[in-house]
């Protein structure tokens, strides 16, 4: 499990006195924890890897949107702090399949599904977050099924 990937990658980088990488992982176990709580009140997934893959790829997301701010206001140094926890967590993160991998996937659940137009998008998403939701990047995932079920 990556959460349990998590912690041993903790131990080992406060062993070897890096005290970057250590706070990079303990931000990502307190945004972990912090999810966990909220899970709590709602209904949890029942897939742990995919809990933990939500928060790191909301964490990633972040540290992308802020590199890019630091960068456009001439802070290097913030940037540079960004990318390496951006690395950190990346490690984490499962491989994500090419487009062209992506656009076969589409293509066969929205052959299984026998969707037709854009009324099947939702039923294609869904199917498709089911299935491969931890290798694909739901948001340019999106893009790929409109413009198959549009053409």
């Amino acid at each position: 499990m990556i959460r349990d990937d998590i912690k041993v990658a903790l131990v080992t980088a406060m062993k070897a006195r890096e005290t970057d990488k250590t706070a990079a992982l303990r931000l990502i176990q307190a945004a972990i924890k912090n999810r966990d709580i909220e899970a709590r009140t709602g209904g949890a997934p029942a897939d742990d890897d995919q809990l933990v893959t939500d928060v790191l790829r909301k964490m990633a997301k972040q540290r992308r949107e802020s590199i890019e701010m630091y960068d456009k206001g001439g802070r290097a140094e913030l940037a540079d702090a960004e990318r390496a926890e951006l690395a950190v967590i990346e490690g984490f993160l499962p491989a994500q399949m090419d487009e062209a991998a992506q656009a076969a996937v589409i293509d066969a659940i929205a052959t299984e599904l026998g969707a037709t137009g854009p009324k099947d998008m939702g039923r294609v998403i869904a199917l498709l977050k089911e299935r491969h939701g931890s290798q694909i990047d739901m948001s340019r995932a999106s893009g790929l099924v409109k413009a198959r079920l549009t053409a």
